[in-house]
C-alpha cells in the first residue's frame, strides 16, 4: 500500500508571530499556556517558536484552530460557514469627491503654511488622517436622528434621550453635555486644578494636558515600561505603571491629588489598550489613598474590543457588559463624542459627586450653555445617542480595528517602523526609527508627517516632540517627547482598502528617500499647544549627512 500523502504544510508556521497576534490576539494566551517564549519581538516565526520551546507543532495548532473559529466567529461556534475576506460592514449611500493636487502645488502650499499640516485646508488633501476626531461618516439612522432633534433652550426632549443613552452605558449619575471633549477638560481642571495639585495618568493627551497645566496643576504620565519599546508586542502596552502611581500616590497624598486619570485607549503611546485587569489595580490604589478616579473614555469601545480579544476570561463576554464594567470602576469621565461616539460634535462630563456636578454646572451655564444642551444643537444630541448605541456592535468593531490593523500590516511590510500592537484607531510610524539622522531638535516626526503630505497629499500629525516637546528658552533647544512619531488616524467608515493601499505605497517612497528628507526648525510658537499654531522652516542640509536633500 502507498504511503498516504502529507497533509499540507499549515502557513501560519512560517508566518511571524507579530503578525499572526494581529489577526489572532488570543494566540499570545496559547502560547504561554505551553510556555512558548516570544523572542525577537515575535519576529521569529511560529515554527521557530515552537521548534525551540521543544513543544508539538500539532497542539499549538489544534488550540489555534478553536481560536480561529472564536475569532472569526466572535462567540461560540455556530455551525454557520466562516469566511476570510474582510469587508466593509455597511453600504456607502453618500460619495465625497476628493481633491487632487500637483506635488508642486502641495510644496508650495507646506511652504505657506509654516510646514504646520494643520493649517492646510482640507480641500488640498486626498486622504485625510489627521485625527479620527469628528471625522467619522454617520449611518443612517444618526441621519434620520437629525431631523428628530429638538432645538429648545431649556428641557429639550432630545437631552433625555442622550442622558438616558449615556446613563444606561456609564451609569454616572450626572450627565452634562459638553460641544467636545476639551470643553469637559476645561470644566473639570477648574475645578480640582490650581497650583500645588498633581494629576497623575497612564498619559495625558495634548488637550487633557494643556487644560491641566493652564489650570496651575502638574500633569505627569505613568506609562508602563512595556510602551518604551515601540517595536516590542504587549497586549496592554496602555497600562498604567502601577508601582510609579503607588509611589506618587505616597509622596503627595490625597490634598495634593485630586484625581487620578485613566485615558482609554492610550492615545500617546500608540493607541494602545488598557486591561481590565489595570483599571481594577488603579481603582484599588485609588481607594487606598481616598483619591477619585475619572476616565478619559473617548476610545472606549475600541478598548472594550481589545479587552474581549485579549484579556483572559472577557472572550466570551458581551461588549457592553465590559464596558460597564469599565465605568462601573470611575467615579468620573470625560468624553469626547467625536471619536468612539461616532459624531462629528459633542462631549459629556460624566460624575456621580452631587457637589462637583453642581459646580460644573455653574461653569457650563458660564462657558458652554444652559444644562440641557451645553453646547450642543438638539440634532448633535440625538445623532450622538445612536451613534452610542452603534459603537459597541462587534461587527462594526471588528471591521474597525482590522481595517487600522491592515494599513500596519502593509507598512510593515515595507519595511516602515511602526508602534506594535496596532492600536485601534490609528498606526503610529516611529519616525525616531525612520529617519535616524534626524534628532529631537530636527522634530523627525514633523518632517515625515511633511514628506508624506508633499509626496502624495496624505495628511498624518506628529505626536513627539513638537506636540509634547519644548523649548528650553535657556538654550534654544528642544526637549524631546519620549518618542518621535508620526500617527495616521483612521476615521471611522470613511475610507476603504483601496484608500489605506494607497498610503502604504506613498510611505513606501517616501522611506525609499528618507536619507534626503531635511530637519526643520520652529520659527513661531504659541505658548499652549503650539503644534496646532507653530510655524516651521526647513533647516540647511548637512551635506556629510545627507547627500542628497530632499528639496520641499
Amino acid at each position: 500500500m502507498a504511503d498516504s500523502p502529507l497533509p499540507p504544510r499549515r502557513p501560519e508556521l512560517d508566518r511571524p508571530i507579530v503578525e499572526l497576534m494581529r489577526d489572532l490576539p488570543g494566540l499570545q494566551n496559547i502560547l504561554e499556556e505551553h510556555k512558548v517564549p516570544v523572542c525577537c519581538g515575535g519576529e521569529c516565526s511560529l515554527a521557530e517558536a515552537l521548534h525551540n520551546a521543544h513543544v508539538a507543532e500539532d497542539v499549538v495548532l489544534r488550540d489555534l484552530d478553536r481560536e480561529c473559529a472564536r475569532a472569526e466567529a466572535g462567540g461560540p461556534d455556530d455551525g454557520e460557514p466562516h469566511f476570510h475576506t474582510l469587508f466593509e460592514p455597511f453600504r456607502i449611500k453618500s460619495v465625497e469627491p476628493l481633491g487632487k493636487t500637483t506635488r508642486a502645488e502641495r510644496r508650495r502650499l507646506l511652504e505657506s503654511s509654516g510646514y504646520n499640516l494643520f493649517r492646510i485646508p482640507a480641500a488640498k488633501v486626498l486622504i485625510d488622517l489627521l485625527t479620527d476626531s469628528g471625522t467619522s461618516a454617520m449611518s443612517a439612522d444618526q441621519w434620520g436622528a437629525v431631523l428628530r432633534g429638538d432645538e429648545s433652550y431649556a428641557g429639550s426632549r432630545s437631552f433625555f434621550r442622550f442622558e438616558e443613552v449615556v446613563r444606561d452605558l456609564t451609569g454616572f449619575k450626572h450627565i452634562i453635555p459638553t460641544h467636545q471633549g476639551r470643553a469637559a477638560e476645561k470644566i473639570l481642571f477648574s475645578i480640582v486644578g490650581g497650583a500645588e495639585h498633581t494629576i497623575p495618568s497612564n498619559t495625558h493627551f495634548d488637550t487633557t494636558r494643556a487644560n491641566v497645566e493652564f489650570s496651575g496643576a502638574h500633569a505627569v504620565d505613568f506609562p508602563t515600561p512595556e510602551c518604551s519599546d515601540t517595536g516590542a508586542f504587549h497586549p496592554f502596552k496602555g497600562n498604567v505603571d502601577l508601582d510609579a502611581l503607588e509611589d506618587c500616590l505616597l509622596r503627595h497624598g490625597r490634598t495634593e491629588i485630586p484625581l487620578v486619570l485613566m485615558t482609554l485607549t492610550n492615545n500617546s503611546v500608540g493607541g494602545q489598550p488598557v486591561s481590565l485587569a489595570n483599571l481594577r489595580a488603579v481603582r484599588g490604589l485609588c481607594n487606598r489613598f481616598g483619591v477619585p478616579l475619572f476616565l478619559d473614555a473617548a476610545r472606549f469601545a475600541e478598548n472594550c474590543w481589545f479587552i474581549k480579544a485579549r484579556e483572559p476570561g472577557q472572550e466570551r463576554r458581551p461588549l457592553a457588559a465590559i464596558a460597564r464594567d469599565i465605568f462601573a470602576l470611575a467615579d468620573g469621565c470625560l468624553f469626547s463624542g467625536k471619536k468612539d461616539g461616532l459624531s462629528n460634535m459633542g462631549g459629556f462630563l460624566g460624575l456621580n459627586d452631587d457637589d462637583l456636578a453642581d459646580r460644573a454646572r455653574t461653569l457650563l451655564v458660564l462657558t458652554e450653555g444652559f444644562p440641557t444642551y451645553g453646547g450642543m444643537a438638539g440634532r448633535d444630541l440625538e445623532a450622538l445617542a445612536v451613534g452610542l448605541s452603534e459603537t459597541l456592535d462587534e461587527e462594526y468593531l471588528r471591521h474597525r480595528v482590522r481595517s487600522v490593523a491592515y494599513l500596519g500590516e502593509g507598512l510593515r511590510r515595507a519595511g516602515v517602523p511602526i508602534v506594535e500592537p496596532v492600536g485601534g484607531h490609528a498606526v503610529f510610524v516611529d519616525a525616531g526609527r525612520l529617519l535616524p539622522h534626524l534628532g529631537p531638535d530636527d522634530l523627525p516626526g514633523q518632517a515625515l508627517a511633511c514628506a508624506l503630505y508633499a509626496e502624495g497629499g496624505v495628511r498624518g500629525v506628529e505626536i513627539g516632540t513638537l506636540m509634547f516637546g519644548r523649548t528650553d528658552r535657556a538654550t534654544g533647544r528642544q526637549v524631546a517627547a519620549p518618542h518621535e512619531l508620526v500617527r495616521l488616524a483612521v476615521p471611522r467608515r470613511v475610507y476603504t482598502r483601496s484608500h489605506l493601499d494607497y498610503v502604504v505605497e506613498v510611505m513606501t517612497r517616501v522611506a525609499a528617500r528618507r536619507e534626503r528628507i531635511l530637519g526643520l526648525a520652529i520659527a513661531e510658537e504659541p505658548p499652549y499647544l503650539r503644534h496646532f499654531r507653530a510655524r516651521m522652516q526647513p533647516k540647511l542640509p548637512l551635506p556629510a549627512r545627507i547627500p542628497c536633500p530632499e528639496v520641499w
